[in-house]
């Protein structure tokens, strides 16, 4: 079974392209979602965030999410910190998830595939770009957040620029027909491809 990275940078559509894949039976793991639930059930994540970033860091049993953002996108170290606390545990949840998989192919999808390394174990990796204002246009309707703050979490991410250096597909993701009619042929390759390995 191959494993294809899909990532891009915050606003650029990589969830609706991960769906797109969904859609067509591909098994889709998305990391972000995943952490998410990790972090809000994990004892041990719990008493590590909290040790590096302040009681604050959870009420009750759920993740204090805007106070941990605020921390960690103004601070480089603490993002690494933290990163290096989720992404071991997402990477073992990931290795058990694909175990139980039957398919040629499954896609995971996280924005920071590049950043930490991730993409040394995918088979091959898709990068999802889009202009910088629609990405922002984008993030602004959906998180309700303001423009300096989507900047602050650009920032934390590599350019596309980077990340096209390692990208083995790109899809641009401007046209949402046009981006299904590229992930339908990309799957159809896939397919084709994969069926003789």
């Amino acid at each position: 079974m191959k494993i294809i990275g899909l990532t891009g940078g915050i606003g650029s559509g990589k969830t609706t392209v991960a769906k797109f894949f969904s859609d067509l039976g591909v098994p889709v793991y998305i990391a972000d979602i995943e952490a998410k639930k990790l972090t809000d059930s994990s004892p041990e994540i719990r008493y590590e965030l909290t040790a590096l970033l302040g009681e604050e860091t959870y009420v009750g049993q759920i993740l204090n999410r805007k106070f941990v953002a605020d921390k960690i996108f103004k601070d480089k170290l603490l993002l690494e910190a933290v990163n290096g606390i989720i992404h071991p545990r997402v990477a073992v949840h990931f290795q058990d998830w694909v175990s139980k998989q039957n398919a040629l192919y499954v896609i995971k999808e996280a924005a920071i595939l590049f950043e930490n390394g991730g993409y040394k174990n995918c088979d091959l990796t898709i990068l999802v770009t889009a202009p910088k204002n629609t990405r922002l246009a984008r993030v602004m309707a959906r998180d309700a957040v303001s423009e300096t703050e989507i900047e602050q979490r650009m920032n934390s991410q590599w350019s596309d620029e980077k990340k096209a250096t390692l990208a083995d597909i790109i899809i641009k993701n401007i046209d949402l027909h046009e981006t299904q009619k590229q992930v339908i042929s990309i799957h159809n390759k896939f397919l084709q491809t994969f069926k003789f390995q």
